[in-house]
């Protein structure tokens, strides 16, 4: 696709609910195109529907863009306040005669206003059955003068021609058309003198000088009623591209019943943002190849409308969670550092010498736990032993591993040949256990698991011998000592 201009492009979420897997996805489809082209990101918040808005969802969805590191160049925009721009608009077209004004009750007329944009979907006009021509727009001069005397609230009605047809290009679906016959005469500005999704979007793409508005597919239908406001306006319609919905794993419309669907919820579950995103880039959209693991700068690197699917995306939560490990242990670990210190931060298990003199010692402890790791959480979870003392032994391993009655004697024994130690690293530690298991008769691996759970508390941890040199001579006598007074009779 060649650009004539600096593409501008927007993402405009509703405040009816938190930031959710779809709306995430087209703002990051938004958003690489805006950084792969070299253009700009507007945010729109669009809060015109007053029975539905919860203001405090505002915070909630600039708070999931940020982590999922979007960053938009302008906005946030709020419609709430641009209320008359829009009333302005509407009479515009009613003086034009590409409008009138409609007095039927609204609960009589189906008079579809379909949005908001990021809300799923809603379809006010397929909830019950449409009317394609509103009578309204056969009234008589005389006959509107007496409803505007009687006070009977009024609405702008468009007013669709009911002869021809409406086209637009797609940049995902192609050339589309549509019979005017098929389109009912949709309501711009409801009685209560505010806009419809129809009218208010419209108006701030051109205000905005929106060139491409990239959205779902469910809004595939409201095109070509834009597009009719487009020319009554006298503007030119921005290039539509229309991306494919997300589907859960039965192939229904992705929603809470197939888990968590809130960005904010899977961030509390420990996935990192840039796992998100390359997982959340692949649903509906491919770079030509089976290439899957794609850091965001070849991400931005890659995307292009043209790799955008038509088909429904199946999200797999079995697939992000794979993505999620290969973000724990691919990158370079000081990427992974600052998603640690911010877990620990959280668990209250930070400590601030490990950002400055401790700073190769997080690292070093980090790089060691990440390969048995899937979540962020992970760090504050089984891996708490290696950033506090106060940690738990878990009952599974202590069944499995501290049967042995001889155990306190020999953990004992481990501890005080472990602190005569001339050097502490791998080899030494490794050579002082098996030596005394040696000296004991038993098998080595009976140490080396009791060992553990004393020292991390638990079955499945780090390599014992490379855990004891990150923990330090220090901590791992003091351990062992604690698990012989925890094994030891009362």
């Amino acid at each position: 696709m060649i650009l004539s201009k600096m593409p501008r492009v927007r993402f405009a979420p509703s405040p009816t609910g938190y930031l959710h897997v779809g709306g995430a996805r087209t703002a990051l489809f938004n958003w690489l195109f805006a950084r792969h082209e070299g253009g700009k990101l507007l945010l729109r918040i669009e809060d015109t529907d007053v029975e539905r808005n919860k203001p405090e969802l505002v915070d909630g969805i600039l708070q999931g863009l940020k982590w999922l590191g979007i960053e938009w160049d302008e906005g946030p925009f709020f419609q709430s306040q641009r209320l008359e721009i829009y009333r302005t608009a509407a009479e515009r077209i009613l003086a034009a005669g590409a409008a009138f004004k409609c007095y039927c009750k609204a609960t009589a007329y189906a008079g579809a206003d379909s949005g908001p944009e990021e809300g799923e979907g809603d379809d006010e006009g397929a909830k019950t059955e449409k009317k394609i021509a509103c009578s309204c727009r056969d009234l008589t001069e005389a006959e509107r003068a007496v409803k505007e005397k009687e006070g009977t609230p009024g609405a702008i009605r468009f007013r669709v021609p009911r002869s021809g047809t409406t086209k637009f290009e797609d940049a995902v679906f192609g050339s589309r058309e549509v019979q005017n016959s098929e389109i009912e005469d949709f309501v711009l500005l409801r009685s209560t003198g505010l806009p419809t999704y129809q009218l208010s979007v419209v108006v701030d793409d051109i205000d905005m000088a929106i060139t491409h508005v990239i959205r779902g597919a469910d809004h595939l239908s409201n095109t070509p009623k834009q597009v009719l406001i487009y020319g009554a306006l006298g503007a030119a319609p921005p290039i539509f591209a229309h991306v494919p919905l997300i589907l859960g794993a039965d192939r229904t419309r992705l929603s809470k019943r197939h888990g968590a669907t809130s960005v904010g919820s899977y961030a509390e579950e420990g996935f990192l943002p840039e796992a998100f995103r390359n997982f959340l880039a692949l649903l509906g959209w491919s770079p030509g190849d089976d290439e899957e693991y794609m850091r965001t700068a070849e991400l931005v690197e890659r995307f292009s409308l043209s790799g955008v699917s038509r088909t429904n995306a199946i999200f797999d939560r079995a697939k992000l969670e794979w993505f999620n490990t290969q973000y724990l242990q691919k990158p370079p670990v000081e990427d992974l550092l600052p998603h640690v210190e911010a877990e620990l931060k959280r668990a209250g298990l930070w400590h601030d010498r490990w950002a400055t003199t401790e700073r190769a010692w997080f690292s070093h402890a980090v790089d060691l736990i990440r390969p048995r790791t899937r979540f962020i959480t992970d760090f504050s979870g089984w891996a708490r032993a290696f950033f506090s003392d106060d940690f738990d032994y878990e009952l599974e391993a202590r069944e499995k591993f501290w049967k042995d009655e001889r155990l306190p004697g020999m953990l004992s024994r481990l501890a005080d040949a472990l602190d005569a130690l001339p050097d502490w690293n791998h080899d030494a530690c490794d050579a002082a256990l098996r030596n005394l298991a040696t000296a004991e008769g038993v098998k080595a691996g009976l140490l080396i698991n009791a060992a553990r759970v004393a020292i991390v508390g638990r079955a499945v941890a780090p390599p014992l011998f490379e855990t004891m040199v990150v923990l330090g001579r220090d901590r791992v006598v003091a351990r062992l000592r604690r698990a012989v007074t925890f094994l030891s009779p009362h």
